[in-house]
């Protein structure tokens, strides 16, 4: 077996490791694929010779080509109003694969990929790296260009918005929690009884124009009403998760991790009395989102 044989299959043990990591950087699979075999390129070009610990050299490489993929990826979006960005032409068959991708964003959790969505590119790197893969602030310091101290402070300050920055969650989140589920669950299920159950039977829906159907109203009154309408989208709701929203449970339309909607509840009497249907770009950004712990 020569060097480059040798390489290839040390490289083939770390390869889902590395996989991991990056599209945990850049929730994209086929930009994390990107990553990987760019740290593919540059161990078969330089070699093993004087690498001490290949997985650690690995991971700081592809850790290394994400960071600089995410500045870029920031670059483009302060230079242009689109922020929904098109995927390079793929060179593997997982790139043509939504399946494979919402598959991916699902074993990660599409609830996290948004947050980490928002957070700066070193925030994303030191929290990805030191919260999920256990990777010391000392190794993560030099990717970043910051001491180990700053990468720690970037960490806790990534974490904090993982957790949400409302100090009082408003109401009881386990009772919220579940009624979204069961709302969740009867809408997947195409369950009118059962969602219906969950609702006020005097509920006001409220749906900003960029989440309207056009031709429909935009405020709707009634669980009976909604119901239909809400389970006519049973399909998509597949990509919907509970989130927290402003400090209460809410639900998340983000198919492969990019947030399109938000559904904002008000609860009372353990029904869901309120729904705000939100789509608009400017409003989304400005919700305080944060991970429901389970």
């Amino acid at each position: 077996m020569d060097e480059r044989e040798w390489l290839a299959e040390r490289f083939e043990e770390q390869r889902a490791h590395l996989r991991a990591v990056a599209y945990r950087m850049l929730g994209s699979v086929a930009e994390a694929d990107d990553a990987v075999q760019e740290a593919w390129l540059r161990l078969s070009r330089s070699g093993a010779n004087g690498i001490e610990n290949l997985g650690a050299w690995l991971t700081t490489v592809v850790a290394r080509v994400s960071l600089d993929m995410l500045r870029s990826r920031k670059s483009k979006r302060e230079e242009s109003l689109d922020t929904h960005e098109v995927e390079p032409v793929a060179k593997n068959e997982s790139r043509h694969d939504p399946e494979h991708e919402a598959l991916m964003a699902d074993s990660v959790g599409v609830s996290l990929l948004v947050v980490l969505d928002r957070l700066t590119p070193a925030e994303r790197l030191a929290f990805v790296l030191h919260d999920m893969f256990a990777v010391s602030f000392d190794e993560i310091a030099p990717m970043i260009g910051r001491s180990s101290v700053a990468a720690r402070q970037l960490a806790s300050r990534a974490r904090r918005r993982v957790q949400g920055k409302t100090e009082r969650p408003i109401g009881d989140l386990s009772q919220q929690r579940e009624i979204v589920t069961a709302f969740l669950t009867a809408v997947r299920g195409g369950d009118f009884d059962g969602l219906v159950a969950v609702l006020d039977p005097d509920i006001v829906i409220r749906i900003d124009e960029a989440a309207a159907v056009p031709g429909t109203p935009r405020e709707i009154r009634g669980a009976r009403n909604w119901a239909k309408g809400a389970i006519s989208f049973s399909r998509g709701a597949r990509f919907a998760e509970p989130m927290l929203v402003d400090g209460t449970v809410g639900l998340i339309f983000a198919p492969r991790g990019r947030l399109l909607r938000v559904l904002q509840f008000t609860f009372e009497h353990g029904k869901i009395a309120e729904v705000n249907i939100v789509g608009d770009p400017t409003r989304l950004r400005e919700f305080d989102l944060a991970v429901v712990e389970k």
